[in-house]
């Protein structure tokens, strides 16, 4: 194992050594120590994040356990937190930063280079009179949420371990003055970079040009090292090249959110990474019921900026931010105008991609083609749908059941399991999907693909199991009863997303009606 933290040496760091909430102008990070724990103990570990950090036989050791927890750094581990602004649901915020994070540096491996980092490991000079710490709901959530993402082929940042501290932690869940103590965890999330959006608008806003170019080189020689550079002589080709591609990146991955109901919850510029990563599990959800306008973040119920619906133009407005930070770099609109245009013409063209993929189409693009799918999503939005069970049931569907069927009741109970309300549709709604059912089999078979073939490649791509936001408390609640049968047997599930698992099968089934309002399964904030 050996830690090599490029960005800690490459970069100004905070002169002010005392640990203690402030300003940190002109610096990139600051040497913070993780605060001690009083009992650590391993709850869950992933596998193969430790087998591609080489360090599958450190996991079982005492000092593994440690180093997770804050308690202690591992030879040649380095701490630190990064310094960071952004734009807060839609307003320059000034400075933010690591304020429950705490970075472990960077471990080199098979020559790739990943940062370790402990979110809920103390206070930060970062952490706006926060505590630093992390309650064992978020951290769940989080671990899970990271892996699943992963498997399910989304670009994110993976989780390596969950710590319970042995700590209690108070948290004002709802922020409506109801505080209580939670027990304390700790997540090590691992990426090749937790750069993000506010790691180049905090030297922008403030006319540092210096350090803004000093991060936008060392992001371009590490991370984008396939565009050429040379340094001044063509950083603002270089600049202009890695602001497209980011853009491209970041239009994929959100329509890859959007492709199987994933909400971030809280997409503001700070939580945009510069890799086109999805980063910062904060309050997160999936789709339970398809519905444009859900949000699963409380502190956006009024304006629902960040709704699932919302998620495409955020991006956009995300990177026309990112934009004006580079421009310093720049000077120029077009160059930078360019990449907006392809975030726009990527994210169209990659999320029709997607559906029809999901559908089983084949890629030559119709007007009947976009006309089926709209017509199903807006469909979706009227009647109370299960994003991932419908698809998941058209994946099995043969064309004949739907043809061949003598009336439109027949027509939809090949379909029914991904409904709410299915026992309650009027003939008027068996009617509309009925209609919907029979235009895309015929679709289906002017295709001509042999349908076993397109069976194996909508199951491919339609996953039987998210992590769903019951499911997820569920774990929680296991945890703190004292089993944590639930929470390891799930992330072997969400490992494997695209099997069968017939003995969890109830795993795959609607949101009972108990989780409807249940806290943790509808809503939740961003205390953690």
């Amino acid at each position: 194992m050996q830690y090599t933290n490029r960005y800690f040496q490459s970069m100004p760091t905070d002169s002010i050594k005392e640990n203690y909430c402030r300003q940190v102008p002109k610096a990139m990070t600051s040497v913070v120590k993780p605060t001690s724990v009083s009992s650590p103990r391993l709850l869950i570990h992933s596998e193969e994040v430790a087998s591609l950090l080489g360090i599958e036989d450190l996991t079982s050791s005492d000092a593994f356990v440690q180093a997770m927890a804050g308690n202690q750094l591992l030879e040649g581990m380095v701490s630190y937190s990064h310094c960071y602004g952004g734009h807060q649901f839609g307003h320059w915020a000034g400075q933010l930063g690591d304020g429950r994070a705490i970075a472990l540096g960077e471990i080199q491996h098979e020559e790739q280079y990943w940062e370790l980092q402990l979110k809920g490991a103390g206070v930060t000079p970062y952490s706006r009179m926060g505590d630093g710490r992390a309650v064992l709901r978020s951290s769940i959530r989080e671990f899970l949420c990271s892996e699943a993402m992963y498997h399910l082929g989304i670009p994110t940042t993976r989780a390596l371990s969950l710590v319970l501290t042995g700590d209690k932690v108070v948290r004002d869940m709802f922020y409506d003055g109801n505080s209580e103590e939670e027990p304390g965890a700790i997540v090590c999330r691992v990426a090749e970079s937790f750069l993000r959006i506010g790691s180049l608008e905090i030297f922008s806003a403030y006319n540092d040009v210096d350090n803004l170019t000093r991060v936008v080189d060392f992001v371009l020689t590490h991370y984008y090292s396939h565009i050429p550079f040379s340094g001044d002589l063509n950083r603002k080709q270089a600049v202009a090249q890695f602001f497209v591609e980011l853009c491209d990146r970041t239009a994929r991955v959100i329509a890859q959110w959007m492709s199987v109901g994933f909400v971030h919850g809280v997409m503001n510029t700070d939580n945009m990474s510069l890799l086109g990563l999805t980063i910062d599990y904060g309050p997160y959800g999936w789709l339970d019921i398809v519905d444009s306008g859900w949000t699963p973040n409380t502190s956006d119920n009024m304006r629902r900026r960040y709704a699932f619906g919302n998620q495409p133009n955020i991006g956009a407005w995300n990177m026309m931010k990112l934009a004006e930070a580079l421009y310093p770099l720049v000077n120029e609109v077009e160059p930078l105008q360019e990449g907006l245009d392809r975030y726009r013409e990527v994210f169209q063209q990659y999320y029709t991609e997607i559906r029809y993929q999901k559908l089983g189409f084949e890629l030559n693009k119709t007007e009947q083609k976009n006309q089926c799918v709209n017509r199903l999503y807006d469909l979706m939005e009227r009647t109370e749908t299960d994003l991932t069970n419908l698809f998941r049931s058209l994946s099995h569907m043969t064309c004949s059941s739907i043809l061949n069927a003598q009336t439109d009741e027949v027509k939809t109970s090949v379909i029914q399991g991904a409904f709410y309300q299915y026992a309650s549709w009027d003939v008027e709604m068996h009617q509309h999907w009925a209609t919907w059912l029979t235009d895309y089999a015929r679709i289906l078979e002017k295709d001509g693909l042999e349908e076993s073939k397109r069976h194996r490649q909508m199951l491919a791509v339609n996953p039987k199991f998210i992590i769903r936001n019951y499911l997820a408390q569920l774990a929680i609640d296991g945890v703190n009863a004292g089993d944590d049968s639930m929470l390891h047997d799930l992330l072997r599930v969400l490992q494997r997303p695209y099997d069968e698992h017939s003995e969890h099968e109830e795993w795959a089934g609607l949101m009972p009606d108990w989780a409807r309002d249940r806290a943790g399964c509808s809503a939740l904030s961003c205390s953690s």
